[in-house]
């Protein structure tokens, strides 16, 4: 699914287009996501105006005069730039049409994504108040995973896959930053020195940052907002690359199911 890359990325490839502009139709083709749209979606966004689109966790925030739009991406879904009327596809299921002719069209083929109206503060919404810390901020930092892991008997990697713990790290970065802090992904959350986190967290930022300006990793159908693929793919280490050679040591890479996703790992390397 798209992780804090593809979400960051998509968001920077839409707000060009949208920023500034006013809501001029909404068309709902299939209401049926994750959660429902609202059937009061389009009289709600109608005559708004985007005054600002920002990311919390894998949450896409459009900020309006009246209110704010929140759509998640789900596990397959993206939102693309369309110029004019562009006839949809089987999965295009939302257009949202600007005053100056581009669309902002929602595609997600396996249907959990959603898309939320709310009139209060946007980060008190249900899904996102409870949420952890942005990996790529200054707050976010080894201290906070260490003093999060106290007592704890989780795997270190669904420890990191935990949005109560930190947000937007999902499978395919938390296998890449493990390797790269050489922890194996089962270790106990718990059995980890401060100094090791430390790392980890160092880690973590590196393999967000590199994916961003890699423009995300396409393994399936990811595209940007424009319709561009991510290159990440080519810089990955471990995930997805069971039975090869590690990067490092020639180990083969091993692959186990761990909190029921695949994990990759260097039975090496990872300790």
């Amino acid at each position: 699914m798209p992780e804090l890359p593809e979400v960051e990325i998509t968001r920077r490839g839409i707000a060009p287009h949208v920023l500034g502009h006013a809501v001029e139709d909404v068309i709902v083709r299939d209401r049926h996501l994750r959660w429902p749209v609202p059937g009061t979606l389009r009289r709600a966004l109608r005559g708004q105006r985007v005054r600002g689109i920002e990311r919390r966790a894998k949450y896409l925030i459009f900020r309006m005069d009246a209110g704010s739009m929140i759509l998640h991406l789900g596990m397959s879904g993206s939102l693309r730039v369309v110029d004019g009327p562009a006839p949809p596809g089987k999965h295009d299921h939302v257009d949202i049409v600007f005053d100056s002719g581009v669309r902002l069209r929602f595609r997600d083929p396996r249907r959990f994504g959603s898309i939320h109206w709310t009139r209060a503060d946007p980060l008190r919404h249900k899904l996102l108040k409870g949420l952890g810390p942005e990996p790529l901020s200054e707050t976010f930092d080894g201290n906070h995973l260490h003093a999060r892991s106290r007592g704890r008997r989780l795997a270190v990697k669904s420890f990191l896959m935990d949005s109560r713990t930190l947000v937007g790290v999902g499978n395919i970065y938390a296998n890449e930053a493990l390797f790269g802090a050489g922890l194996h992904p089962r270790r106990p959350a718990g059995r980890i020195s401060l100094a090791r986190y430390e790392q980890l967290a160092k880690e973590i930022k590196q393999v967000l940052a590199r994916a961003v300006q890699s423009g995300g990793t396409t393994l399936r159908d990811f595209v940007s907002g424009v319709g561009e693929p991510g290159y990440f793919s080519q810089e990955l280490r471990v995930y997805d690359r069971a039975g090869l050679p590690c990067v490092v040591c020639g180990r083969p890479i091993r692959s186990v199911r761990l909190g029921q996703r695949s994990t990759f790992y260097c039975p090496r390397c990872q300790k």
